[in-house]
């Protein structure tokens, strides 16, 4: 049974919402992902939301660009934590979304990462998750010490080559 839904406005959003997919692959855990539009399918979109609870997700990762209400319209029905990604926008940068996802209206919050930021959003869906599940919590712990190992590997090249030599 999948623990966390992906969904997205469109698949323009694909390559971001991927990055939360790759973590979630990565630290072994379910998740379903969905391309539904809030505007254009809003019956479809209720309907999904609405049975998110039943399908036995525990946490939903939301991505949107520009007006950005799918997270916000997540958070207003699914009554367990959203992930809001805010998508980079050609006209403003991504700030429109930004915007439209941190700034939800008191007793509605969704959790928001940085623009395009998938991967971190995969990462604070599995620590959600690892409150309460001891295997997922282990995976978290070894994904950690992987990230340690790339930095220390990075600067002992550094160190070895020295930076004029480092890109070389």
């Amino acid at each position: 049974m999948a623990k966390v839904g992906i969904v997205m406005g469109s698949d323009s959003d694909m390559p971001v919402m991927a990055k939360a997919a790759d973590i979630l692959d990565k630290l072994g855990i379910d998740y379903e992902m969905t391309i539904i539009s809030a505007h254009r399918e809003p019956d479809l979109f209720f309907k999904w939301a609405g049975e998110a609870e039943e399908k036995g997700f525990k946490v939903i990762i939301a991505g949107a660009g520009m007006a950005a209400h799918l997270p916000g319209m997540c958070a207003a029905i699914f009554p367990m934590p959203v992930i809001g990604i805010p998508m980079h926008t050609t006209s403003l940068g991504g700030r429109d979304s930004l915007y439209s996802i941190v700034q939800m209206p008191s007793g509605i919050p969704v959790a928001t990462v940085a623009i395009n930021g998938g991967a971190n959003a995969g990462l604070l869906a599995a620590r959600i998750l690892a409150t309460s599940d001891a295997e997922i919590l282990a995976k978290l712990k070894a994904y950690k010490d992987e990230l340690r190992e790339q930095v220390e590997a990075k600067d002992a090249k550094l160190q070895e080559v020295g930076y004029k030599n480092y890109g070389k």
